[in-house]
């Protein structure tokens, strides 16, 4: 039963702590990449209607943001489950991947973005948190 509650956690606790990772990249983005002139980003219509000025600097912060996010809710995930750390790891990695591939199909961003950002910045990055929570798990138990 302990087991179970603690894997339950993990993930609950590993979605939340990558969310908020998440959403704060994203509000700081703005601060340190300005959006384009005359971009509208306080809501998805007006993303959308002005998604078509942003380069590519402007999609630097949104793959930081789900790739960081990514990593540290699958470290968290990782870390505190009691078993199967990688398998949490790699779900954690899987549930932010389907929030990114939502955004691909509700926001009209470039191919080569959407390529890079599904394929390196949810998978890759669960797989590395899950790991690097493994090795300091290895560390302190020397």
């Amino acid at each position: 039963m302990k087991t179970m509650l603690l894997n339950i956690a993990a993930v609950v606790v590993g979605l939340v702590v990558g969310s908020i990772v998440n959403m704060g990249l994203i509000m700081i983005s703005g601060h340190i990449i300005p959006p384009p002139e005359g971009a509208e980003v306080t809501t998805m219509e007006g993303l959308k209607a002005t998604m078509h000025l942003f380069e590519p600097k402007n999609f630097l912060f949104p793959f930081l943001a789900h790739a960081l996010g990514t990593l540290v809710g699958a470290f968290v995930a990782a870390s505190i489950a009691a078993s199967h750390r990688m398998k949490f790891a790699i779900a954690i990695g899987c549930l932010f991947m389907l929030g990114g591939i939502t955004n691909v199909f509700l926001l009209p961003s470039p191919l080569w973005f959407s390529v890079v950002d599904v394929g390196l910045a949810y998978i890759p990055m669960a797989w590395l948190g899950g790991s690097l929570a493994a090795k300091l798990r290895v560390s302190a138990n020397q």
